[in-house]
């Protein structure tokens, strides 16, 4: 089964908790999960697994997070175009652009001719109950996906 780097930027936990229950779900799955918030790897770590998973809340109006910024750069010089790949994070709908930056991630993934294999996840704030099981959903069909089309 794939194994999976799940990376993420969380500044309250909401996108760190996000990511804890997609890696569980990847794992019930039968994948393998290494979850590292961006702040500790950088993107060229991705080349050490067979998917990613990367997800950040959302600053402002529809931004990336600071301590994304040079994760996010170092994808400019990855060829992805063997790995799978999808998005996810945490966001307001109090503001316009509701998490655009889970939006600008997929959009540099697939720039960087990953293979996006599910639609983005994106919560608002922190899951809920039914959402922290949409969370595990997300990494077992990400998991049963990469597996089908490997």
């Amino acid at each position: 089964m794939a194994k999976v780097l799940v990376a993420y930027a969380s500044l309250t936990g909401n996108t760190e908790e996000i990511a804890e229950l997609i890696a569980e779900g990847i794992r019930e799955a039968g994948g393998e999960a290494v979850l590292k918030s961006v702040t500790d790897c950088n993107a060229v770590e991705i080349m050490n697994y067979e998917a990613v998973l990367l997800g950040a809340y959302t600053w402002g109006d529809g931004e990336l997070p600071d301590e994304f910024l040079d994760f996010y750069e170092e994808l400019d010089e990855l060829d992805l175009s063997a790995y799978k790949a999808a998005a996810f994070g945490s966001g307001d709908t109090g503001y316009s652009i509701y998490c655009g930056a889970v939006d600008q991630i997929e959009a540099k993934l697939k720039e960087r001719g990953a293979e996006i294999v599910q639609a983005s996840l994106k919560i608002e704030y922190g899951p809920n109950a039914a959402e922290k099981e949409a969370c595990r959903d997300f990494g077992r069909q990400f998991t049963e996906t990469c597996a089908a089309v490997s």
